[in-house]
């Protein structure tokens, strides 16, 4: 009789144990869903379509590539960007994201699924939200357990920090890498865990695919070899990391050679060192270990540290004498910027000028974290716990990326997948804790403790239910920042009217199919870096300067031509062929981002390059006010960019308007314009295009015969 207890419960666990793969799939499955589902409010929103202004480029590329072929794409000489420059597009590209959605829709069209391109485009980030989860999932399941890997993957497939770069028409690198990122990491660690040659290929392979799809594989090949590092300096060194190092940074390093835009970096630029240095270290700790059988065990110590201390001096100064003949590149500026926080805003005001390389505030973290935020650190004091060669990993991995996204906003998505992950094991430890002795009696025969007290398990049911709330409470803030600060592409505005419907304000659309219709083929437009992509992808019109920002003379002739007077500007439009000027004004309905708000970062890198003809200084009245009004100083008022912004803006509103971004008066002066004509002004006056004028006819100034022309009216 007392046997049957115990038989009926090993019945229910074995039947548990059966179910528990097929219960973890579904739940996966069901977290790949709410990843996918929750990316998509923009598509509802609004339709489907290309967000922001890199995604653009990305997705012209991709036309190109499907139309034409890879090889193609390799050669494609894109004479529509840096007017008259032009650029090589195969060599100066990652194309891997370009490749991945060609491939898909070869592949769906193969299986006579006509999906057009463009929809590939707007739908592969949130495609492989999912695929981060699983990735997110395996990786937690190799530090932890599988209770943590399912809750890093919930936690990973809403936090509002992945979530802000993967939404339905989210179309650039960031979109993939994070699952390529975690998934390299993954098998890193099996590949260490096992010393598994096939592992460490496996892991090599996948490096390869995000060397070809976004420069943050620098992140891996500084992360990777730090591991190994510590491993060794902590006494871990064993074959299994010799082999899996080895082969990872071999094979990986050969491959990520094959990137045309790549080539010899990883053995010529600062930021791959440090993996060839640990390549180094491995040998030297290899050797050390095939003569350790043959030393007594203090002269076997004393060459060890000889080979560690002779190694590392011999490749510090190796190093140092290439680096200063020039065999090896110093770190770029936007490193140097990580280091040096300040660095950009002195030397490189064009890295400094974007608002994902600022510094991230303490409510922008909360903001894109919230509840993980809280979990982060007991998740990294349950990996401290135990210190496992995984979990030391954990520890590296949030060390850095803790401190790269508080320098620098745009990081905060390499620091999102670690905080899950530590959220996913601190939750399985708290739920291990409170959760397992109201478990346990009904799976184990024989309890090794006493059933908990009836107030012991009432505080058990209210932490789970705490627990349980807390997670509902996040879901719904990442559901409702996704909605309200990501979905919303950066080429449709939305408001509200005062009755509280929607308003959708479409003018750069408008705008960019003005130019597409009502201009030459072959026009030149002229406006400020941030739109070129756009342009030139909606308008398939040639720019002068775009996103690539890789030539900051060209970049600074632009400012120069905006902040510079009508006349000076008007002869370097005419040197640079220029047909139209195009640019952004918010003062009618307070839209933020508009030129003039960027106007002192034109005038900055301007200066940078034309430091006799461009003062930052003399844009500030004598009090040192930025202004924008009557006080306005007198090189603000003569600029390019403030009269193009505000020609006939008092005469639209009958009387003298209020700029609502600025919140001051509009000039009171009529703004004359001689050698630019009004073309084109959007609905909501955000977006404006001037046409310059050709030499009058007659060889009279444009000064000239535009009084000529007033006079007439």
């Amino acid at each position: 009789m007392s046997a049957s207890p115990p038989a009926a419960s090993a019945g229910g666990v074995s039947t548990l144990t059966k179910t528990l793969p097929l219960l973890r799939v579904s739940i996966l499955l069901l977290i790949a869903a709410i990843g996918f589902s929750s990316r998509l409010f923009s598509v509802i929103r609004f339709e489907s379509i290309i967000h922001e202004f890199d995604p653009w480029f990305n997705y012209r590329s991709t036309q190109y590539m499907a139309k034409h072929g890879l090889y193609a794409f390799w050669n494609w000489f894109d004479e529509r960007s840096w007017y008259p420059l032009g650029r090589v597009v195969g060599g100066t590209v990652y194309p891997g994201l370009m490749v991945t959605a060609t491939a898909m829709h070869r592949v769906l069209h193969a299986l006579n699924y006509p999906v057009s391109i463009r929809d590939i485009c707007v739908m592969i980030a949130p495609m492989f939200s999912g695929l981060t989860a699983l990735a997110t999932y395996l990786f937690t399941r190799e530090v932890c357990n599988a209770t943590a890997g399912l809750f890093a993957a919930l936690f990973i497939a809403v936090a509002p920090g992945y979530i802000s770069r993967s939404v339905a028409g989210a179309y650039d690198y960031e979109g993939i890498a994070i699952f390529i990122l975690m998934l390299c990491f993954y098998l890193w660690l099996r590949a260490v865990r096992t010393g598994s040659a096939l592992y460490a290929v496996s892991a090599a392979l996948v490096y390869f695919y995000m060397v070809a799809t976004w420069g943050g594989y620098v992140f891996i090949i500084n992360m990777v070899p730090l591991h190994a590092c510590v491993l060794t300096l902590m006494g871990r060194f064993t074959n299994r990391l010799y082999v899996a190092y080895c082969t990872f940074y071999a094979v990986g390093t050969l491959a990520a050679m094959q990137i045309p835009f790549v080539g010899f970096q990883p053995t010529s630029t600062s930021e791959h060192m440090a993996s060839l240095g640990t390549f180094g270290l491995m040998q030297v700790m290899a050797f050390a270990q095939l003569v350790r059988g043959y030393l007594p065990a203090d002269q076997f110590r004393a060459l060890l540290r000889l080979l560690v201390v002779g190694g590392v001096a011999v490749l510090v100064t190796v190093f140092v004498g290439l680096t200063t003949v020039g065999l090896i590149s110093p770190w770029n500026g936007r490193f140097y910027s990580l280091w040096d926080t300040g660095y950009a805003k002195k030397h490189i005001p064009i890295i400094a000028s974007v608002s994902e390389h600022q510094p991230t505030a303490w409510s922008s973290l909360f903001f894109d974290l919230q509840l993980l935020m809280v979990l982060f650190p007991a998740g990294i004091y349950f990996c401290f716990s135990r210190l496992r060669d995984s979990e030391l990993f954990v520890v590296i991995y949030a060390l850095f990326a803790s401190y790269f996204a508080g320098v620098m906003v745009r990081l905060v998505l390499t620091l999102t997948p670690v905080v899950c992950v530590s959220g996913g094991i601190a939750m399985a430890h708290l739920l291990r804790a409170y959760g397992a002795a109201r478990v346990r009696p009904s799976l184990d025969p024989a309890p090794a403790t006493p059933a908990p007290s009836r107030r012991g398990g009432l505080a058990q049911l209210a932490v789970l239910g705490s627990l349980f709330g807390v997670i509902v409470v996040f879901m719904f803030h990442s559901t409702w920042v996704t909605s309200e600060a990501y979905s919303s592409p950066s080429v449709v505005l939305a408001s509200r009217r005062p009755d509280g419907s929607n308003l959708i304000i479409d003018d750069f659309r408008d705008a960019y199919y003005w130019l597409r219709k009502n201009t030459a083929p072959d026009a030149k437009i002229l406006s400020w870096w941030d739109y070129g992509y756009q342009i030139t992808g909606f308008s398939n019109r040639t720019v002068l300067v775009d996103n690539n920002t890789w030539n900051n003379t060209h970049i600074a002739t632009v400012g120069k031509v905006l902040a510079s007077n009508e006349d000076t500007a008007y002869g370097v439009l005419r040197q640079l062929d220029v047909d139209y000027v195009l640019v952004v004004f918010g003062g009618l309905v307070g839209y933020s981002g508009d030129d003039l708000n960027k106007f002192l970062w034109m005038i900055r890198i301007a200066q940078g390059v034309y430091p006799q003809e461009v003062q930052e200084s003399s844009f500030f009245t004598s009090n040192g006010e930025y202004r924008t009004d009557d006080n306005a100083s007198p090189a603000m008022r003569d600029s390019l960019m403030y009269k193009l912004s505000y020609y006939r803006f008092n005469e639209a509103l009958q009387g003298q308007a209020t700029d609502r971004v600025r919140n001051s008066r509009a000039p009171s002066k009529p703004i004359q314009l001689d050698t630019l004509d009004e073309a084109m002004t959007s609905s909501h006056w955000i977006v404006r295009i001037y046409q310059v004028k050709r030499p009058d006819n007659l060889g009279r100034s444009l000064h000239k015969a535009a009084g000529f022309d007033r006079k007439q009216k």
